[in-house]
């Protein structure tokens, strides 16, 4: 018989149709169309379509092309060569190696697989150089459409100096600031006085929180300038800043724009996105809470008035902060799609990729002002491979060992670019997925998304479910009480996790014990039936403890059919459930109430760790006869950290401020450590001599990797 090697091309096409009948599932049943997904054949557009990107954003674009009959073309880096997007692709072009400066932003490569592959259009997703107006004009320049705003409105919006100027002569409200370009520290440090604290040094070609500092004194201007100018030259290739008044405890509400080539312009409502951590959103919902129908309508109509001032064509987001009087100041606009549009579609029922690439060929739009509903409630939770226990969200690396989205509850949409195997790596955003839900009412989709926070599987890299869970149930989030302060607010000693109350603590150590017994039970058959056992396999009684949070629990458990019934700190919990261990998700019924457990590991040592209520909670369950024994084995003695500075996470060091011999004081900067383009500046815990350095400018170094050791 004679064999055949399958070719890449055919391997992409193979995964294409497995993972577009996964994503149809996903969006058309239990999203119940959240997003148009009629398309007329007669309205024809491109043959072929480059999507300039990677992950999440290339997928989302690569699905709309395939609904309209358009061919897809991945770009890729060479670490990326098995991404789900060069899977996803019809074809797909290697474009350079990790870092996105020789790859996803190398546009000679980029423009290179555009004319090796004929593709008659772009799409650049966000970031990278979906808001870059010289790659905008190349496409121009070889009669290759680019599906966004003509280069006029990005080189007008995209310079935060200029935009604001246009914005005011567009009557659109502005904050108040210093509207030219900041020429060092010492000029920050007179501008920042000349506005009055509390102020905000930004980016000027800048977004994504990249290159923002807040400064509220002198010192902490000079710091911002530095570390801001840094980011942004890093991130976008300029690092002219600007400086303007900081409202204090604001919300951050955007309103999604869409415009065609002939002069029509539509708000499609707002994107309520209040709850972000070092100036990047984290949770966001649609509508606001806040907006009343005057509010609303008065920020659209501005929103459309800056949008036809540079004459926009495509789909675009003007951001404004809002004050508790319900004042709006414009912040900036993003000539792109933003990363949250999922939101909009859920409640408008537009596909605005859809309508990017109609407008990008020139059609008029198909709706007018009147036509845009607001129909239910959507949420988007962020998800990232990050510690949310290390100032809300550091980045975290690593292979997805195990993977397994929320699909199988209805009104849940998971825009992702990651499957089971897939890297995440230090040269790129750690975004996981976009986790979306919709319901009719706001508490039915934020009832969603907490059963779906709970059902999402991810293993083999930290990520931050457990602070987007706290998020989504806190009392303050419910009842819509948020600002951009709100974490540090809730959290002011930072996340911690959630915290027990006495009756959920019982519930976690009654379902550790349950589980432990499970476990020893099942231990004691080979292929289903029962083998020798040490004890009588009739026992249906048993005395256990459980240690949690270095405190022991004398437990005693019962077991009636499938029901277990544990006695704990004189209370007595019942627990019955589907105890099937191979699952990585364990749904129980604990005193009538439905839980969704995730067993993370359990050892032969009796240590179990379980995510309860979003939370990873380690605990030990022995028997007694164990407990006691264990009481007499040593304790190691915890590593003093005051004298030894490690890497809170993976990055590549940018500068090293001492070397051996220094006196360092407490709070004094050691060393700054760069991840997923965000700088970050490493302190001295102590005043000390430094002993030795262990790193160096340009060298990558791994979480928990030694930086410096002082004396």
């Amino acid at each position: 018989m004679a064999t055949h090697s399958v070719t890449p091309r055919l391997n992409r096409l193979l995964f294409a149709v497995k993972y577009a009948s996964l994503q149809s599932r996903c969006c058309a049943v239990h999203c119940k169309t959240h997003y148009s997904t009629v398309y007329s054949p007669n309205e024809k557009t491109f043959d072929k379509i480059l999507i300039a990107n990677r992950g999440e954003i290339a997928c989302r674009v690569m699905k709309t092309c395939k609904k309209m009959g358009i061919k897809t073309v991945a770009v890729h880096s060479d670490v990326d060569s098995t991404a789900v997007h060069v899977k996803m692709a019809d074809e797909a072009v290697c474009v350079g190696p990790a870092p996105t400066s020789k790859s996803y932003l190398n546009m000679d490569a980029i423009m290179d697989a555009v004319r090796t592959t004929g593709a008659q259009a772009v799409h650049p997703g966000y970031g990278f150089l979906s808001e870059n107006k010289e790659f905008a004009k190349r496409l121009a320049a070889e009669d290759v459409a680019f599906i966004g705003p003509g280069t006029g409105a990005i080189q007008a919006m995209g310079d935060k100096i200029e935009s604001k100027l246009i914005a005011k002569a567009a009557k659109v409200n502005t904050i108040p600031g210093f509207d030219g370009v900041v020429e060092n520290a010492d000029d920050a440090v007179k501008i920042a006085r000349e506005i009055g604290y509390p102020v905000m040094i930004k980016a000027s070609a800048g977004g994504g929180g990249k290159g923002m500092r807040i400064a509220w004194n002198d010192e902490e201007t000079r710091e911002g300038f530095r570390f801001s100018s840094q980011e942004a030259a890093s991130s976008f290739g300029d690092d002219r800043l600007l400086i303007e008044k900081f409202i204090d405890n604001p919300r951050h509400i955007e309103i999604q724009v869409l415009a065609d080539k002939h002069g029509n312009a539509l708000w499609l409502n707002e994107r309520e996105c209040s709850i972000q951590r070092r100036n990047q959103k984290v949770v966001e919902e649609a509508p606001s809470t806040f907006l009343d129908t005057h509010t609303r309508r008065s920020m659209g109509e501005q929103a459309v008035q800056l949008a036809k001032a540079v004459q926009y064509s495509s789909a675009g987001t003007v951001e404004f902060l809002v004050d508790s009087k319900k004042n709006f100041y414009f912040l900036e606009m993003n000539t792109r799609l933003q990363v949250e549009h999922p939101i909009t579609e859920c409640i408008t029922g537009l596909d605005l990729v859809e309508q990017m690439i109609l407008v990008a060929k020139g059609y008029k739009l198909q709706h007018k002002q009147e036509d845009i509903p607001i129909n239910g409630w959507a949420f988007e939770s962020r998800v990232y491979a990050e510690d949310p226990y290390k100032s809300f969200g550091l980045p975290s690396i690593g292979r997805l060992s195990q993977y397994q989205e929320p699909l199988n509850l209805s009104n849940v949409r998971v825009d992702s670019g990651i499957q089971e195997g897939s890297d995440i790596s230090i040269y790129y955003d750690p975004m996981i997925s976009k986790l979306v839900t919709y319901g009719a009412t706001r508490a039915e989709a934020l009832a969603k998304m907490e059963d779906a926070l709970d059902n999402y599987v991810i293993r083999g890299v930290t990520h931050n479910i457990p602070l987007l869970r706290e998020i989504i149930t806190h009392p303050r989030f419910i009842s819509g009480d948020i600002s951009t302060n709100f974490l540090p607010e809730v959290y002011p000693d930072g996340f911690k996790g959630h915290q027990l109350e006495a009756d959920k603590r019982r519930e976690l150590l009654a379902s550790a014990a349950a589980l432990y017994i499970t476990a020893q039970l099942r231990s004691q058959k080979v292929l289903g039936n029962q083998r020798l056992a040490s004890t009588s396999v009739k026992c249906s009684s048993w005395e256990l403890c459980v240690e949690l949070a270095e405190r022991r629990h004398d437990i005693k458990v019962t077991k009636s059919g499938d029901v277990y019934t544990v006695e704990v700190d004189g209370e007595k919990v019942k627990v019955s459930g589907q105890w099937n261990l191979a699952s990585p998700l364990l749904p129980l019924t604990i005193n009538g109430t439905d839980r969704m457990l995730q067993c993370l590991s359990r050892d032969a040592s009796g240590e179990i760790v379980l995510q309860f209520l979003g939370t990873s909670f380690k605990l030990r369950v022995l028997s007694k006869l164990a407990a006691k024994l264990n009481s007499y084995m040593p304790e190691k003695v915890p590593e003093d950290t005051s004298s030894i500075l490690r890497s809170p996470m993976p990055g590549s060091v940018v500068a090293v401020s001492v070397k051996p011999g220094d006196t360092v004081a407490e709070g004094q900067e050691i060393c700054v450590i760069e991840a997923m383009k965000m700088q970050n500046s490493m302190t001295a815990a102590k005043t000390a001599k430094v002993k030795s350095v262990h790193c160096k400018p340009g060298e990558t170094v791994g979480e928990g990797d030694l930086l410096v050791e002082l004396e």
